[in-house]
């Protein structure tokens, strides 16, 4: 897996849960001061983490860096990048009762907007372009997702509709299984699931990946089952804040790597794209309400001189 230079420390938050122990005291040590953990040697991040060398280079590998200088630069980036933009002091995720809605809207919109921002980040430019590339000559995509995932799962099958991509979203295990199964080569299937470990879409994706289709997980967890499961992974990151735990939160970033992937789609398919844009507008053209007063304007300027007079 391909590591962005930013957004290591949002994964960290998020993936620390998941590390061995030996390496969530790593992760532990950096995340408690990231600006002395960017200066430190590798011995002596080994020694404050209570730990050998080769734990943080194992550290380092299972991140996807090459090695530990490689961490060293990328926890330097975004600790500079934070600092600048006081991220981590000004936005607290926790709202009270009594909060004024403009606290309230604060809080909400600086975490999706960190939240969206760390998606770019981890975001793998060249495996979205391998998914936009197999969407886009597709002769079946089939996606899945549950909860808050189903929505963003269900708003992409509406933006490929739109554009003739044969594409169709699942609202069920039992569903999503029997049309994955019908899958083959060249066919694509996305499964969502912000903590990767949702099994109805696990199974969903495993038994397109036995049909031969290229399977794609939306997972905020880049070593998580669902991500095991998939040829391609697209990472997300979720903020949380009180009323909104992660799996709600990860909507935003979902959406955005997914309108991602659409764009890169209608791009390689512009001709076809455009015409369907043209086509369906037409469709609903009758079902919008008209402006009568830029309607009274376009009536005048279609008069000519002499009935003017």
């Amino acid at each position: 897996m391909t590591v962005s230079p930013t957004g290591v420390l949002g994964r960290l938050k998020m993936e620390l849960p998941t590390l061995p122990d030996a390496l969530q005291r790593v992760a532990e040590q950096i995340l408690e001061d990231p600006a002395e953990a960017a200066q430190a040697s590798i011995v002596d991040l080994a020694e404050r983490s209570g730990t050998s060398t080769a734990t943080v280079t194992r550290f380092c590998r299972v991140l996807g860096f090459a090695g530990y200088a490689a961490l060293r630069v990328a926890i330097a980036t975004e600790s500079g990048r934070a600092q600048q933009a006081r991220w981590e002091t000004d936005i607290d995720g926790d709202i009270e009762p009594d909060d004024p809605l403009d606290r309230v809207l604060g809080i909400i919109a600086g975490a999706d907007a960190r939240a969206i921002q760390e998606t770019a980040d981890r975001l793998d430019l060249a495996e979205v372009a391998r998914v936009a590339d197999a969407i886009a000559t597709a002769s079946r995509v089939e996606l899945f997702g549950l909860g808050s995932s189903g929505t963003s799962g269900r708003e992409m099958a509406f933006r490929l509709e739109r554009i003739r991509v044969p594409c169709w979203f699942r609202p069920d295990a039992h569903t999503a299984l029997t049309n994955a199964a019908l899958l083959g080569p060249g066919d694509v299937a996305i499964g969502l699931s912000h903590s990767g470990r949702t099994r109805e879409v696990i199974e969903t994706l495993a038994v397109a990946a036995e049909q031969g289709a290229l399977t794609v997980a939306v997972t905020s967890f880049a070593r998580s089952p669902l991500a095991d499961a998939a040829d391609v992974v697209l990472t997300t990151a979720a903020h949380e804040t009180t009323f909104r735990l992660a799996a709600l939160s990860a909507l935003h970033s979902q959406l955005v790597a997914l309108d991602l992937v659409y764009v890169a789609v209608a791009q390689r398919t512009y001709a076809r794209t455009t015409e369907a844009f043209e086509v369906t507008a037409r469709a609903v053209q009758a079902h919008r309400l008209h402006d009568e007063a830029s309607g009274a304007r376009r009536a005048r300027q279609r008069k000519t001189p002499t009935e003017d007079k």
